[in-house]
């Protein structure tokens, strides 16, 4: 099948769009809604039956949520509400759309669409993406393969979560300067490198789209840093990638 809806679920907001699976781009500009608060499954079911109705999709639908996601079963729910852990988000987004639905970790689907069409394509070895956002969400990658659910945002830098001290909204809430900022990454991506040895490092996310702001002012990598190809765009088109996969 050529063609499959992204939808990409995060912490403020969730965005879908029709995906191209044979190029990686999008169909239609994408549409963005606020991520409800709470954030509970059915009412963000709720969002994205709307959003599958406004492009009236029918089809294969992937979808991305911001945890561990193991056989369409939630299993960790970080930045959204804890009644999401155990729900089966395949059976609830399928029920809520009518339509065959897979559901992927968020940065395991920003990963798969920069190795097919972005930043880590040919990239052999050991590549690490990594979603600078709400939290931090991670992607590991070898040679090509990737390796699921890995949740390198939770390893604890100076006895806290790596994700309350580097990620884009702890920057925001702290009014942290670039260098300050970039200052806390560079120390993450010290630490993740003395774990993984990666060749590459790939940062997504939302802030990717500012990456000219702190990649040069990071320092003592050995591995390349690049910011994503594809922008904030990479999880709509991952999540659009998982769905034929795995939808009958």
């Amino acid at each position: 099948m050529a063609h499959a809806l992204g939808v990409d679920i995060g912490g403020t907001g969730i965005k879908a769009a029709p995906v191209d699976l044979s190029t990686g781009k999008l169909m239609a500009e994408r549409v963005k809604l606020d991520t409800p608060r709470p954030s509970l499954p059915d009412a963000v079911a709720a969002v994205v039956r709307e959003l599958v109705t406004g492009f009236a999709w029918t089809g294969p639908i992937g979808i991305t949520f911001p945890g561990v996601v193991m056989d369409g079963v939630i299993k960790t729910a970080a930045n959204v509400d804890k009644s999401w852990i155990d729900t089966d988000a395949r059976q609830l987004f399928g029920q809520a759309t009518g339509q065959s639905v897979a559901v992927i970790n968020d940065a395991d689907a920003a990963g798969l669409a920069e190795t097919k069409f972005g930043a880590g394509v040919g990239q052999k070895g050991t590549v690490l993406l990594l979603t600078l956002g709400t939290g931090i969400g991670s992607a590991l990658f070898i040679d090509g393969i990737l390796v699921p659910n890995t949740e390198f945002g939770h390893i604890e830098i100076r006895g806290r979560e790596a994700e309350k001290r580097a990620s884009e909204l702890v920057r925001e809430e702290h009014d942290l300067s670039w260098g300050k900022w970039a200052g806390r990454v560079d120390e993450y991506l010290e630490h993740m490198e003395q774990l993984l040895s990666p060749k590459l490092f790939i940062i997504g996310g939302g802030i990717s789209k500012k990456s000219d702001k702190f990649l040069p002012r990071l320092t003592g990598l050995r591995a390349k840093v690049v910011p994503a190809a594809m922008l904030n765009d990479a999880g709509i088109v991952g999540a659009a990638m998982a769905a034929p996969l795995t939808c009958e």
